[in-house]
Formats: C-alpha cells, sequence, structure tokens
C-alpha cells in the first residue's frame, strides 16, 4: 500500500465507511433545501469555538486502484486564513502528528525521527484544507462558488443522520467536485473531495465534542534536537 507524503500521508477522503443505508440517487433538487442546508452549516460555522473528535481518512490513488488509510483524533480552533488551528494524531496504522497554527505547519513522523515545516497553504496540508471546506466556509461563498446536486438524506456507520450534497465548482478548480454529509447540527460530519484524475480523499469525524475545551498550546509540536526538520 503505498504512502503518500501528501499532507502527512494519508491525505484526506473518499467512501472510507461503508454506509448502514444507501440512497437512491435522485431526490428534489430544491433550492430552498440547499439554502436550509447552507444556513445550517452557517450557524455551525459562527457557533463553533473549538472541536474535538476522533477521525478516519483515506486516500484513493485511481490509477493503482489502491488506498491508504489513517485514523486518530483531531482537535481545532476555527479562524479566519491562516489563523486556523488544526492538530491531527494519526495513530493506525502509525504514529504521525501534523499540526496547523499561526500559518505554518508541522508533520512530525517520530518513527523516523524527521519534522516537515512549511507554510499551512502547502499542498502536505491537505487535511486541514479538506476540513477547512465543511468547517470554515460561509454560505455566500459556498453559494458563489457552487452548483449544488444530489441532495438527499442518508445514514453514515454508527446510526449518524446527514444530508448528503454534492458541491460541483462553478470556476476553475484543482479538483472535479466535493460532497458533503451535514448533521442536524449544520456539522459536516463527513467530507470527499475527488481530484479530476480520479483520485479522492474522503474524511470522517467521529464522536464530535462541538465547544470543548481546547487550548492553542496543544497545538504545539514538541521537537527534540534529535528531530531532523525539513522545510516544506
Amino acid at each position: 500500500m503505498k504512502r503518500y507524503l501528501t499532507l502527512g500521508l494519508a491525505v484526506v477522503l473518499t467512501a472510507i465507511v461503508a454506509f448502514s443505508v444507501v440512497p437512491p440517487k435522485t431526490s428534489a433538487q430544491s433550492a430552498g433545501l440547499v439554502s436550509s442546508i447552507f444556513s445550517k452549516m452557517e450557524r455551525n460555522r459562527r457557533d463553533l469555538r473549538s472541536m474535538r473528535a476522533s477521525i478516519s481518512m483515506e486516500k484513493y490513488n485511481a490509477q493503482l486502484k489502491d488506498s491508504d488509510k489513517q485514523s486518530g483524533t483531531v482537535i481545532y480552533l476555527p479562524g479566519a486564513g491562516k489563523n486556523t488551528f488544526v492538530r491531527v494524531d494519526w495513530q493506525r496504522p502509525q504514529q504521525e502528528t501534523l499540526a496547523v497554527a499561526d500559518g505554518k505547519y508541522t508533520l512530525f513522523r517520530p518513527r523516523l525521527k524527521m519534522a516537515y515545516v512549511g507554510e499551512a497553504n502547502s499542498n502536505r496540508n491537505k487535511v486541514s484544507s479538506v476540513l477547512g471546506f465543511g468547517l470554515d466556509a460561509t454560505k455566500s461563498q459556498l453559494a458563489s462558488a457552487y452548483d449544488a446536486q444530489n441532495v438527499y438524506d442518508e445514514t453514515l456507520w454508527g446510526g449518524v443522520q446527514t444530508t448528503h450534497i454534492k458541491l460541483v465548482p462553478k470556476g476553475g478548480a484543482r479538483y472535479s467536485y466535493a460532497e458533503l454529509w451535514v448533521d442536524g447540527n449544520g456539522m459536516p460530519v463527513q467530507t470527499k473531495v475527488v481530484e479530476k484524475n480520479g483520485d479522492a480523499t474522503t474524511v470522517r469525524l467521529m464522536n464530535v465534542q462541538r465547544n470543548a475545551q481546547v487550548s492553542k498550546n496543544e497545538f504545539r509540536v514538541e521537537l527534540g534536537s534529535d528531530i531532523k526538520k525539513v522545510r516544506g
């Protein structure tokens, strides 16, 4: 199974979970329904001060027809632009840490005694980009940038009730489309981004604790003197 340096390694998303319900692919595409979903997401974005959750991620390579999976925990503090804080501690299959803070990222691989550091908008920081897709975007940004399609109710593994929505970029984008699974609180608990070459990255959030106690100190990655730093 190939490992991808992009984003700390197993970067984001593609049908990682077997859904308990497989819904029909057709449903009424109501502008009012889409607006309601975007409004819920906007309220969630506005009211979300912090988050703790379990996280699963799968990166699918369409050419190799292979996927790379990881699971761990994530903490999140919202902010405008580069002020967003994200930390993912991967626990399986190997321990790795990705932290994004103050416009910078650190990707620490303890087994290799190496840490990659660079700007938060780097390709290696794809995980936080995928998370931000559903958590940081405003209602007006979503409505102006995407055509909404395939809206239907779907129950994810674990019995989580969601509304599925497919978002196709109206203008030029580096990916073909994205899919969101939004719960009743407006929280995107699963996000999938499909690249133009068919590659896909899927991120699932579980056991979400909204507005949990999270300190900015938790986003610091302590690196010993024996850790080699590589700038990205």
